[in-house]
C-alpha cells in the first residue's frame, strides 16, 4: 500500500510552470510508473466501491487517464467533459474560473440519464472550479453526484471548501 509520501516521491515538481510563481506537480511520471499508478487507480476505487457510482465522469484531459482506469476498476460506465467543440453530438456547457484564468467544459446530453449515481475523478483538486463545473453539469442533467475524487489537492487554494456539499476525497496534499 502506497502511502502518500510514496506518490509524492514518483511526482515531478516544475517551477514556474505554467506561468512564473506557479509549482506544478507533474503526474505523468507518477502514470509512468505501472505499480504508482495501479496504486492510484486501486486508491481512489476503493474510497469509491460502497457509493453505487453508475457513472464516472473525468475532465479533460488527465481527469480521463484516472477518471477511465476507476470507472472500470468499480465497473461503472464513462463518460468524457470536454472543452468546446470537441463532442460531436449535442451538449450542456458551463463555464468556470481556474486558479489562472477561466475556461468551459461540455458533456453530450445523452450521456447521462435522470438519477444516475455520478462520482468525479481528476487528477487535481485546486480552486474547485473544474469540479464544480462537473458536478454542475451533472446535476443539470438530473443525476445525482455521490462523490468527487482526485489525485492531488492543493489546499491553500480552497477547492474543498467550494465543494463543501459533496463528499470529497484526495490521495495527495500538498
Amino acid at each position: 500500500m502506497y502511502t502518500e509520501q510514496d506518490f509524492k516521491n514518483v511526482i515531478r515538481e516544475i517551477p514556474d510552470f505554467p506561468k512564473e510563481g506557479i509549482l506544478f506537480y507533474d503526474i505523468t511520471t507518477l502514470l509512468k510508473d505501472s505499480e504508482a499508478y495501479q496504486e492510484l487507480i486501486a486508491q481512489i476505487a476503493d474510497s469509491l466501491r460502497d457509493l453505487n457510482v453508475d457513472l464516472v465522469i473525468g475532465p479533460e484531459a488527465r481527469g480521463f487517464v484516472i477518471g477511465s482506469a476507476v470507472a472500470y476498476a468499480i465497473n461503472a460506465g464513462f463518460v468524457l467533459a470536454r472543452k468546446p467543440g470537441k463532442l460531436p453530438a449535442e451538449v450542456f456547457n458551463f463555464s468556470y474560473g481556474l486558479e489562472y484564468g477561466s475556461d468551459c467544459l461540455e458533456i453530450h446530453k445523452d450521456a447521462i440519464k435522470p438519477g444516475q449515481r455520478i462520482a468525479i475523478v481528476d487528477d487535481l483538486l485546486a480552486t474547485g472550479g473544474t469540479a464544480l463545473a462537473t458536478i454542475k453539469l451533472a446535476e443539470q442533467m438530473g443525476a445525482e453526484v455521490v462523490g468527487a475524487r482526485f489525485a492531488i489537492e492543493l489546499t491553500d487554494l480552497g477547492g474543498r471548501e467550494i465543494l463543501s456539499d459533496y463528499d470529497v476525497g484526495t490521495v495527495i496534499k500538498y
